[in-house]
């Protein structure tokens, strides 16, 4: 593991990069976490701010050119902004189970699809933390992924004929 591939990064990629390895191992903390107290809205609140800067920083990051300077990143920015305000509401109208698990989605597809995309062989992220590890060093955390967000989203309760609007 090095981190010289960040280092040598720009500023932008950095606070990005250290935005979102917060809010990837706050966010397992705070979903599944049994207590809902003061220590949950404390974590839950700076998990909800390192989201936004993740995906706020993501807007000025221009690496993987898709269609013109952007890429589905750029989309997934939004959605993530669209769906931190649905939490936020959720759970301020006492939707608790909603809010739940509008997070628990959010910090899956968000946090891991997305992570999946930075771990790719030749990315920034693979050489910080696989080095030369290749396509089985990738297949590991996408196996990784796949039982962490199995594990995430069944920890969710669940209501009968509660609708997620």
């Amino acid at each position: 593991m090095t981190f010289d591939p960040i280092l040598g990064s720009s500023p932008l990629i950095q606070i990005h990069t250290v935005a979102a390895c917060i809010a990837f191992l706050l966010g397992p903390v705070v979903i599944l976490r049994k207590r809902r107290d003061r220590v949950h809205r404390i974590m839950g609140t700076v998990w909800v701010a390192a989201m936004l800067a993740t995906a706020v920083t993501a807007l000025g990051i221009f690496e993987l050119r898709i269609i013109g300077p952007f890429s589905p990143i750029h989309a997934l920015s939004g959605l993530v902004g669209l769906m931190l305000w649905r939490g936020v509401r959720a759970i301020r109208a006492g939707r608790v189970v909603a809010h739940g698990r509008i997070m628990a989605q959010l910090y899956i597809w968000s946090m891991g699809i997305a992570g999946l995309f930075t771990l790719l062989p030749g990315r920034r992220m693979h050489q910080v933390l696989m080095g030369d590890a290749g396509w089985p060093g990738f297949a590991l955390a996408a196996a990784a992924f796949a039982i962490g967000a199995y594990v995430l989203w069944s920890a969710q309760p669940r209501e009968v004929g509660v609708r997620l609007a």
